[in-house]
Protein backbone atom coordinates (compact mmCIF):
# COMPACT_ATOMS: atom_id res chain seq x y z
CA UNK A 1 0.00 0.00 0.00
CA UNK A 2 1.23 3.48 -0.85
CA UNK A 3 1.86 5.56 2.27
CA UNK A 4 0.99 8.79 0.45
CA UNK A 5 2.72 12.14 0.59
CA UNK A 6 3.57 14.32 3.59
CA UNK A 7 0.66 16.29 5.02
CA UNK A 8 -1.95 14.51 2.90
CA UNK A 9 -4.13 14.47 6.05
CA UNK A 10 -3.99 18.22 6.69
CA UNK A 11 -7.22 19.42 8.29
CA UNK A 12 -8.27 15.95 9.43
CA UNK A 13 -9.17 15.22 13.04
CA UNK A 14 -8.11 11.74 14.17
CA UNK A 15 -8.95 9.94 17.41
CA UNK A 16 -6.52 7.20 18.47
CA UNK A 17 -7.20 5.06 21.55
CA UNK A 18 -4.45 3.17 23.33
CA UNK A 19 -2.11 5.99 22.28
CA UNK A 20 0.10 6.02 25.36
CA UNK A 21 2.47 3.27 24.18
CA UNK A 22 3.31 0.68 21.56
CA UNK A 23 1.41 0.50 18.30
CA UNK A 24 -1.25 3.02 19.39
CA UNK A 25 1.43 5.64 20.05
CA UNK A 26 3.19 4.85 16.76
CA UNK A 27 -0.09 5.26 14.86
CA UNK A 28 -0.80 8.61 16.51
CA UNK A 29 2.68 9.87 15.67
CA UNK A 30 2.43 8.65 12.07
CA UNK A 31 -0.96 10.34 11.60
CA UNK A 32 0.39 13.60 13.01
CA UNK A 33 3.38 13.37 10.68
CA UNK A 34 0.88 13.32 7.79
CA UNK A 35 -0.76 16.50 9.03
CA UNK A 36 -3.72 15.20 11.05
CA UNK A 37 -4.57 16.80 14.39
CA UNK A 38 -4.56 13.74 16.64
CA UNK A 39 -6.69 13.31 19.75
CA UNK A 40 -4.72 10.77 21.78
CA UNK A 41 -6.70 8.77 24.33
CA UNK A 42 -5.54 6.37 27.04
CA UNK A 43 -5.66 5.81 30.78
CA UNK A 44 -1.93 6.45 31.24
CA UNK A 45 -1.44 10.21 31.53
CA UNK A 46 2.33 9.85 31.59
CA UNK A 47 2.36 7.78 28.44
CA UNK A 48 0.10 10.28 26.68
CA UNK A 49 2.52 13.06 27.56
CA UNK A 50 5.38 11.09 25.99
CA UNK A 51 3.34 10.58 22.80
CA UNK A 52 2.37 14.24 22.77
CA UNK A 53 6.01 15.27 23.12
CA UNK A 54 6.97 13.04 20.18
CA UNK A 55 4.21 14.55 18.03
CA UNK A 56 5.15 18.12 18.88
CA UNK A 57 8.83 17.38 18.22
CA UNK A 58 7.78 16.62 14.64
CA UNK A 59 5.88 19.89 14.40
CA UNK A 60 2.54 18.07 14.70
CA UNK A 61 -0.53 18.84 16.76
CA UNK A 62 -2.22 16.71 19.39
CA UNK A 63 -4.90 16.96 22.04
CA UNK A 64 -4.59 14.77 25.12
CA UNK A 65 -7.69 12.86 26.20
CA UNK A 66 -7.02 10.97 29.45
CA UNK A 67 -9.84 8.44 29.40
CA UNK A 68 -10.75 5.15 31.01
CA UNK A 69 -12.85 3.61 28.24
CA UNK A 70 -14.34 1.08 30.65
CA UNK A 71 -16.30 3.95 32.25
CA UNK A 72 -19.52 4.32 30.28
CA UNK A 73 -19.97 8.02 30.97
CA UNK A 74 -16.43 8.75 29.75
CA UNK A 75 -16.69 6.87 26.46
CA UNK A 76 -20.25 8.03 25.78
CA UNK A 77 -19.17 11.67 26.04
CA UNK A 78 -16.35 11.48 23.50
CA UNK A 79 -18.43 12.23 20.40
CA UNK A 80 -20.04 15.32 21.92
CA UNK A 81 -16.67 16.54 23.22
CA UNK A 82 -15.07 16.20 19.79
CA UNK A 83 -17.97 18.02 18.15
CA UNK A 84 -17.79 20.84 20.67
CA UNK A 85 -14.02 21.21 20.28
CA UNK A 86 -13.50 20.52 16.57
CA UNK A 87 -16.90 20.21 14.92
CA UNK A 88 -15.78 17.06 13.12
CA UNK A 89 -14.05 13.67 13.27
CA UNK A 90 -12.47 12.14 10.18
CA UNK A 91 -10.50 9.17 11.50
CA UNK A 92 -10.93 6.69 14.36
CA UNK A 93 -8.23 4.16 15.20
CA UNK A 94 -9.24 1.97 18.13
CA UNK A 95 -5.96 0.42 19.26
CA UNK A 96 -6.80 -0.03 22.95
CA UNK A 97 -7.13 -3.70 23.80
CA UNK A 98 -6.77 -6.13 26.69
CA UNK A 99 -5.57 -9.65 25.88
CA UNK A 100 -5.60 -10.99 29.42
CA UNK A 101 -3.57 -13.78 30.98
CA UNK A 102 -3.49 -17.03 28.97
CA UNK A 103 -5.16 -19.94 30.74
CA UNK A 104 -7.88 -22.60 30.57
CA UNK A 105 -11.41 -21.39 29.85
CA UNK A 106 -12.69 -22.88 33.10
CA UNK A 107 -10.17 -20.94 35.18
CA UNK A 108 -10.54 -17.44 33.78
CA UNK A 109 -10.51 -14.88 36.57
CA UNK A 110 -13.75 -12.88 36.71
CA UNK A 111 -11.95 -9.54 37.03
CA UNK A 112 -9.85 -10.32 33.93
CA UNK A 113 -12.98 -11.36 32.06
CA UNK A 114 -14.65 -8.04 32.88
CA UNK A 115 -11.54 -6.06 31.93
CA UNK A 116 -11.10 -7.80 28.57
CA UNK A 117 -14.73 -7.54 27.54
CA UNK A 118 -14.92 -4.01 28.96
CA UNK A 119 -12.30 -2.72 26.52
CA UNK A 120 -12.48 -5.19 23.65
CA UNK A 121 -16.25 -5.36 23.30
CA UNK A 122 -18.22 -2.84 25.35
CA UNK A 123 -15.91 0.12 24.81
CA UNK A 124 -15.81 -0.67 21.08
CA UNK A 125 -19.62 -0.57 20.93
CA UNK A 126 -19.73 2.68 22.86
CA UNK A 127 -17.08 4.24 20.60
CA UNK A 128 -19.09 3.25 17.53
CA UNK A 129 -22.23 4.76 19.01
CA UNK A 130 -20.64 8.05 20.09
CA UNK A 131 -18.48 8.70 17.02
CA UNK A 132 -20.61 7.36 14.15
CA UNK A 133 -22.56 10.60 13.52
CA UNK A 134 -19.34 12.59 13.15
CA UNK A 135 -17.63 9.92 11.05
CA UNK A 136 -20.64 9.63 8.73
CA UNK A 137 -20.60 13.40 8.24
CA UNK A 138 -16.91 13.41 7.28
CA UNK A 139 -16.16 13.64 3.53
CA UNK A 140 -14.01 10.51 3.77
CA UNK A 141 -14.50 8.94 7.19
CA UNK A 142 -12.06 6.17 8.02
CA UNK A 143 -12.04 3.65 10.89
CA UNK A 144 -9.43 1.03 11.77
CA UNK A 145 -9.96 -1.27 14.76
CA UNK A 146 -7.28 -3.65 15.99
CA UNK A 147 -8.17 -7.32 16.34
CA UNK A 148 -6.36 -10.59 17.12
CA UNK A 149 -6.07 -13.88 15.27
CA UNK A 150 -7.53 -15.69 18.29
CA UNK A 151 -10.88 -14.13 17.35
CA UNK A 152 -10.99 -16.36 14.28
CA UNK A 153 -8.79 -19.33 15.21
CA UNK A 154 -9.40 -20.85 18.68
CA UNK A 155 -6.21 -21.54 20.59
CA UNK A 156 -5.49 -23.51 23.75
CA UNK A 157 -5.45 -21.24 26.80
CA UNK A 158 -6.66 -18.36 24.62
CA UNK A 159 -10.38 -18.39 25.41
CA UNK A 160 -10.39 -14.95 27.05
CA UNK A 161 -8.64 -13.07 24.26
CA UNK A 162 -10.45 -15.11 21.62
CA UNK A 163 -13.94 -14.58 23.01
CA UNK A 164 -13.53 -10.87 23.74
CA UNK A 165 -11.82 -10.14 20.43
CA UNK A 166 -14.39 -12.20 18.54
CA UNK A 167 -17.08 -9.98 20.03
CA UNK A 168 -15.15 -6.91 18.84
CA UNK A 169 -14.53 -8.39 15.40
CA UNK A 170 -18.16 -9.35 14.70
CA UNK A 171 -19.36 -5.99 16.01
CA UNK A 172 -17.02 -4.07 13.70
CA UNK A 173 -17.68 -6.23 10.62
CA UNK A 174 -21.43 -5.92 11.16
CA UNK A 175 -21.03 -2.15 11.43
CA UNK A 176 -19.02 -2.12 8.21
CA UNK A 177 -21.78 -4.04 6.43
CA UNK A 178 -24.28 -1.40 7.51
CA UNK A 179 -22.11 1.31 5.95
CA UNK A 180 -21.74 -0.13 2.45
CA UNK A 181 -23.65 2.73 0.85
CA UNK A 182 -21.82 5.50 2.72
CA UNK A 183 -18.45 7.21 2.37
CA UNK A 184 -17.36 5.81 5.73
CA UNK A 185 -14.85 2.97 5.41
CA UNK A 186 -14.31 0.54 8.30
CA UNK A 187 -11.60 -2.13 8.53
CA UNK A 188 -9.97 -4.40 11.08
CA UNK A 189 -6.21 -4.78 11.45
CA UNK A 190 -4.56 -7.84 13.00
CA UNK A 191 -1.01 -7.19 14.35
CA UNK A 192 -0.70 -10.72 15.79
CA UNK A 193 2.42 -11.49 13.76
CA UNK A 194 4.28 -8.76 15.63
CA UNK A 195 3.61 -10.50 18.94
CA UNK A 196 4.80 -13.78 17.44
CA UNK A 197 7.97 -12.14 16.18
CA UNK A 198 8.67 -10.61 19.59
CA UNK A 199 8.19 -13.96 21.33
CA UNK A 200 10.40 -15.74 18.78
CA UNK A 201 13.23 -13.26 19.24
CA UNK A 202 12.87 -12.79 23.00
CA UNK A 203 16.02 -14.78 23.69
CA UNK A 204 18.06 -12.54 21.40
CA UNK A 205 17.75 -9.26 23.26
CA UNK A 206 20.11 -7.34 20.96
CA UNK A 207 17.68 -7.84 18.09
CA UNK A 208 14.39 -7.61 19.96
CA UNK A 209 14.19 -3.85 20.51
CA UNK A 210 15.29 -2.83 17.02
CA UNK A 211 13.06 -5.41 15.36
CA UNK A 212 10.06 -4.45 17.44
CA UNK A 213 10.47 -0.74 16.72
CA UNK A 214 10.86 -1.35 12.99
CA UNK A 215 7.86 -3.69 12.85
CA UNK A 216 5.69 -1.34 14.89
CA UNK A 217 6.53 1.59 12.62
CA UNK A 218 5.82 -0.53 9.52
CA UNK A 219 2.40 -1.47 10.87
CA UNK A 220 1.66 2.13 11.81
CA UNK A 221 2.38 3.20 8.23
CA UNK A 222 0.09 0.49 6.89
CA UNK A 223 -2.73 1.66 9.16
CA UNK A 224 -2.17 5.31 8.19
CA UNK A 225 -2.47 4.31 4.54
CA UNK A 226 -5.88 2.80 5.37
CA UNK A 227 -6.91 6.17 6.82
CA UNK A 228 -6.24 8.18 3.68
CA UNK A 229 -9.14 9.45 1.52
CA UNK A 230 -7.82 7.46 -1.44
CA UNK A 231 -7.96 4.17 0.45
CA UNK A 232 -11.18 2.43 -0.60
CA UNK A 233 -10.92 -0.92 1.20
CA UNK A 234 -13.90 -1.68 3.41
CA UNK A 235 -15.04 -4.40 5.79
CA UNK A 236 -11.82 -6.41 5.68
CA UNK A 237 -9.45 -7.95 8.20
CA UNK A 238 -5.97 -6.88 7.15
CA UNK A 239 -2.90 -8.65 8.52
CA UNK A 240 0.62 -7.32 8.86
CA UNK A 241 2.81 -7.41 6.77
CA UNK A 242 -0.38 -7.26 4.80
CA UNK A 243 -1.98 -7.74 1.45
Amino acid sequence: MDGGTDHDLDGNIALVTGASRGLGAAIAIALARRGAHVVIAARDDGGLTVTDDAIRALGGEATLLPADLTRAEVTDSIGASLFERFGRLDILVHAAAVLGTPGPAGKIDEAEWEAAFGINATATWRLIRTTEPLLRAAPHGRVVVLTHSAASVPEADGALRGASMAARQILVLSWAAELNETNLRVNLFDPTMLSAAIEASATVQSHTVAQTVAQTEAMAQMIVAMCQPSEARHGEILVWPGT
